[in-house]
Protein backbone atom coordinates (compact mmCIF):
# COMPACT_ATOMS: atom_id res chain seq x y z
CA UNK A 1 0.00 0.00 0.00
CA UNK A 2 1.57 3.22 -0.72
CA UNK A 3 -0.51 5.78 1.06
CA UNK A 4 -3.06 5.15 3.64
CA UNK A 5 -5.15 7.26 5.93
CA UNK A 6 -7.25 6.64 9.23
CA UNK A 7 -9.72 8.40 10.94
CA UNK A 8 -7.77 11.67 9.67
CA UNK A 9 -9.54 14.73 11.71
CA UNK A 10 -8.94 18.51 10.37
CA UNK A 11 -10.55 21.57 12.27
CA UNK A 12 -9.75 25.09 12.86
CA UNK A 13 -10.74 27.53 15.18
CA UNK A 14 -12.25 30.98 14.20
CA UNK A 15 -13.86 33.12 16.94
CA UNK A 16 -13.86 31.01 20.14
CA UNK A 17 -15.39 28.32 17.95
CA UNK A 18 -14.07 24.57 16.22
CA UNK A 19 -15.39 24.12 12.74
CA UNK A 20 -14.28 20.59 11.43
CA UNK A 21 -13.43 20.48 7.80
CA UNK A 22 -13.51 16.64 7.85
CA UNK A 23 -13.70 13.93 10.94
CA UNK A 24 -12.75 10.64 10.94
CA UNK A 25 -11.42 10.22 7.08
CA UNK A 26 -10.09 7.43 6.30
CA UNK A 27 -8.70 6.67 2.39
CA UNK A 28 -6.21 3.92 1.35
CA UNK A 29 -4.27 4.22 -1.90
CA UNK A 30 -2.98 1.29 -3.65
CA UNK A 31 0.48 1.16 -6.14
CA UNK A 32 -0.71 2.07 -9.95
CA UNK A 33 -4.42 3.27 -8.84
CA UNK A 34 -5.96 6.41 -10.24
CA UNK A 35 -8.18 8.37 -7.86
CA UNK A 36 -10.22 11.10 -8.58
CA UNK A 37 -11.55 13.02 -5.61
CA UNK A 38 -14.37 15.54 -6.36
CA UNK A 39 -16.64 18.09 -4.32
CA UNK A 40 -18.29 21.22 -3.54
CA UNK A 41 -16.05 24.57 -3.19
CA UNK A 42 -14.39 24.53 0.37
CA UNK A 43 -15.40 20.95 1.23
CA UNK A 44 -11.82 20.72 1.84
CA UNK A 45 -10.19 18.83 -1.11
CA UNK A 46 -7.29 21.26 -1.13
CA UNK A 47 -6.69 20.25 2.20
CA UNK A 48 -7.05 16.47 2.16
CA UNK A 49 -4.02 16.82 -0.32
CA UNK A 50 -1.97 19.16 1.60
CA UNK A 51 -2.28 16.68 4.64
CA UNK A 52 -1.23 13.59 2.30
CA UNK A 53 1.02 15.02 1.20
CA UNK A 54 2.09 16.35 4.66
CA UNK A 55 2.17 20.06 3.89
CA UNK A 56 -0.41 20.63 6.35
CA UNK A 57 -1.10 19.00 9.94
CA UNK A 58 -4.50 17.12 10.81
CA UNK A 59 -5.86 17.02 14.40
CA UNK A 60 -6.40 13.24 14.76
CA UNK A 61 -5.78 9.91 12.88
CA UNK A 62 -3.01 8.26 11.34
CA UNK A 63 -0.84 8.69 8.10
CA UNK A 64 1.29 6.33 6.70
CA UNK A 65 3.38 7.18 3.55
CA UNK A 66 5.19 3.66 1.87
CA UNK A 67 4.11 1.73 5.31
CA UNK A 68 6.01 4.79 7.28
CA UNK A 69 4.10 6.18 10.13
CA UNK A 70 4.41 10.17 9.62
CA UNK A 71 4.36 10.57 12.69
CA UNK A 72 6.78 8.88 13.83
CA UNK A 73 9.43 11.58 11.43
CA UNK A 74 10.83 14.72 12.51
CA UNK A 75 10.75 17.77 10.44
CA UNK A 76 14.50 16.47 8.26
CA UNK A 77 12.87 13.37 7.80
CA UNK A 78 9.62 14.61 6.70
CA UNK A 79 10.92 16.38 4.27
CA UNK A 80 13.17 13.60 2.69
CA UNK A 81 10.10 11.27 2.77
CA UNK A 82 7.82 14.28 1.12
CA UNK A 83 10.44 14.90 -1.77
CA UNK A 84 11.28 10.73 -2.54
CA UNK A 85 7.74 9.39 -2.22
CA UNK A 86 5.89 12.18 -3.48
CA UNK A 87 4.94 14.21 -6.45
CA UNK A 88 3.39 17.32 -6.52
CA UNK A 89 1.45 18.93 -9.23
CA UNK A 90 -0.89 22.64 -8.11
CA UNK A 91 -2.91 24.63 -9.98
CA UNK A 92 -0.40 27.43 -10.36
CA UNK A 93 2.39 25.20 -10.89
CA UNK A 94 5.02 27.37 -8.69
CA UNK A 95 7.76 27.32 -11.25
CA UNK A 96 10.89 29.35 -10.85
CA UNK A 97 10.78 31.81 -13.14
CA UNK A 98 14.61 32.58 -13.54
CA UNK A 99 14.49 28.82 -14.50
CA UNK A 100 14.43 26.89 -17.77
CA UNK A 101 11.79 24.31 -17.89
CA UNK A 102 14.92 21.34 -18.03
CA UNK A 103 16.11 23.33 -14.83
CA UNK A 104 12.61 23.51 -13.29
CA UNK A 105 12.26 19.24 -13.84
CA UNK A 106 15.50 18.61 -11.95
CA UNK A 107 14.72 21.07 -9.00
CA UNK A 108 13.55 18.27 -6.82
CA UNK A 109 16.68 16.15 -7.53
CA UNK A 110 18.91 18.41 -6.93
CA UNK A 111 17.17 18.57 -3.37
CA UNK A 112 17.36 15.01 -2.95
CA UNK A 113 20.71 14.52 -3.96
CA UNK A 114 22.61 17.27 -5.00
CA UNK A 115 22.63 16.20 -8.99
CA UNK A 116 20.77 15.84 -11.42
CA UNK A 117 20.00 13.37 -14.15
CA UNK A 118 19.35 15.85 -17.38
CA UNK A 119 19.15 12.50 -19.55
CA UNK A 120 16.01 11.31 -17.81
CA UNK A 121 14.68 15.30 -17.66
CA UNK A 122 14.69 15.26 -21.25
CA UNK A 123 12.63 11.61 -21.40
CA UNK A 124 10.18 13.16 -19.26
CA UNK A 125 9.76 16.58 -21.25
CA UNK A 126 10.02 14.47 -24.56
CA UNK A 127 7.26 12.48 -23.80
CA UNK A 128 5.21 15.36 -22.33
CA UNK A 129 5.64 16.84 -25.53
CA UNK A 130 8.05 19.73 -24.79
CA UNK A 131 11.68 18.29 -26.47
CA UNK A 132 11.45 21.78 -28.10
CA UNK A 133 10.91 24.19 -25.08
CA UNK A 134 13.25 22.53 -22.80
CA UNK A 135 15.68 25.79 -22.58
CA UNK A 136 12.48 28.54 -22.14
CA UNK A 137 11.70 30.13 -19.44
CA UNK A 138 7.88 29.63 -17.66
CA UNK A 139 7.32 33.56 -19.22
CA UNK A 140 7.84 31.77 -22.76
CA UNK A 141 5.33 28.70 -22.48
CA UNK A 142 1.79 28.92 -22.66
CA UNK A 143 -0.42 27.66 -19.59
CA UNK A 144 -0.66 24.45 -20.74
CA UNK A 145 2.99 23.66 -21.31
CA UNK A 146 3.71 24.88 -17.53
CA UNK A 147 1.15 22.66 -16.26
CA UNK A 148 3.09 20.02 -18.60
CA UNK A 149 6.49 20.89 -16.96
CA UNK A 150 5.52 20.89 -13.56
CA UNK A 151 4.08 16.96 -14.38
CA UNK A 152 7.59 16.30 -15.23
CA UNK A 153 8.57 18.17 -12.17
CA UNK A 154 6.93 15.99 -10.43
CA UNK A 155 7.66 12.66 -11.64
CA UNK A 156 11.93 13.20 -12.08
CA UNK A 157 12.53 11.15 -8.15
CA UNK A 158 9.88 8.32 -9.50
CA UNK A 159 7.81 9.31 -6.49
CA UNK A 160 5.03 6.84 -5.06
CA UNK A 161 2.42 8.88 -5.87
CA UNK A 162 1.77 11.72 -7.44
CA UNK A 163 -0.86 14.24 -5.20
CA UNK A 164 -2.57 16.93 -8.15
CA UNK A 165 -4.73 19.86 -6.43
CA UNK A 166 -7.10 21.27 -9.43
CA UNK A 167 -4.34 20.25 -12.48
CA UNK A 168 -7.00 22.31 -14.97
CA UNK A 169 -8.40 24.84 -12.76
CA UNK A 170 -6.50 27.74 -15.06
CA UNK A 171 -6.57 25.82 -18.29
CA UNK A 172 -8.91 26.11 -21.47
CA UNK A 173 -11.20 23.40 -22.54
CA UNK A 174 -8.71 22.62 -25.38
CA UNK A 175 -5.37 21.92 -22.84
CA UNK A 176 -7.47 20.73 -20.20
CA UNK A 177 -8.35 17.79 -22.43
CA UNK A 178 -4.70 17.14 -23.01
CA UNK A 179 -4.03 17.13 -19.61
CA UNK A 180 -6.92 14.72 -18.99
CA UNK A 181 -4.91 11.85 -21.81
CA UNK A 182 -1.14 13.09 -20.41
CA UNK A 183 -2.76 11.46 -16.73
CA UNK A 184 -4.20 8.65 -18.19
CA UNK A 185 -0.74 7.95 -19.69
CA UNK A 186 1.52 8.51 -17.06
CA UNK A 187 -0.83 6.43 -14.87
CA UNK A 188 -0.35 3.48 -17.71
CA UNK A 189 2.82 4.05 -18.97
CA UNK A 190 4.59 4.64 -15.65
CA UNK A 191 2.78 2.78 -13.32
CA UNK A 192 2.04 5.87 -11.74
CA UNK A 193 -0.09 6.23 -8.59
CA UNK A 194 -2.23 9.27 -9.24
CA UNK A 195 -4.74 11.55 -6.77
CA UNK A 196 -6.32 14.46 -8.48
CA UNK A 197 -8.58 16.54 -6.97
CA UNK A 198 -10.95 18.55 -9.16
CA UNK A 199 -13.96 20.52 -9.87
CA UNK A 200 -14.10 19.63 -13.39
CA UNK A 201 -15.99 16.49 -13.99
CA UNK A 202 -14.46 15.54 -17.34
CA UNK A 203 -10.96 15.53 -15.13
CA UNK A 204 -13.00 13.09 -12.53
CA UNK A 205 -14.08 10.86 -14.87
CA UNK A 206 -10.49 9.18 -15.66
CA UNK A 207 -10.72 8.00 -12.31
CA UNK A 208 -10.19 4.09 -11.90
CA UNK A 209 -12.00 5.14 -8.25
CA UNK A 210 -13.90 8.05 -7.84
CA UNK A 211 -14.54 9.46 -4.51
CA UNK A 212 -16.70 12.52 -3.34
CA UNK A 213 -15.89 14.57 0.16
CA UNK A 214 -18.92 16.71 1.31
CA UNK A 215 -20.36 17.15 4.32
CA UNK A 216 -16.90 16.08 5.90
CA UNK A 217 -17.52 12.72 4.92
CA UNK A 218 -15.42 10.88 2.13
CA UNK A 219 -17.49 8.39 -0.06
CA UNK A 220 -17.35 6.50 -3.02
CA UNK A 221 -19.22 7.34 -6.35
CA UNK A 222 -19.98 5.40 -9.42
CA UNK A 223 -19.92 8.44 -11.68
CA UNK A 224 -19.24 11.98 -11.60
Amino acid sequence: MILLAEKITKSFSSSGERFYVFQDLSINIESKELVTIVGPSGSGKSTLLNILGTLDKYDEGSLYLNGIDVSKMDSNQMARARNELIGFVFQFHHLIPELSALENVLLPQLILSGSGNPGRAKELLSFLGLSERIHHFPSQLSGGERSRVSIARALINRPKIILADEPSGNLDHVNAKKLIKLFKSINDEFDQSIIIATHDPNVASIGKRKLLLDNKVLSSVDSV
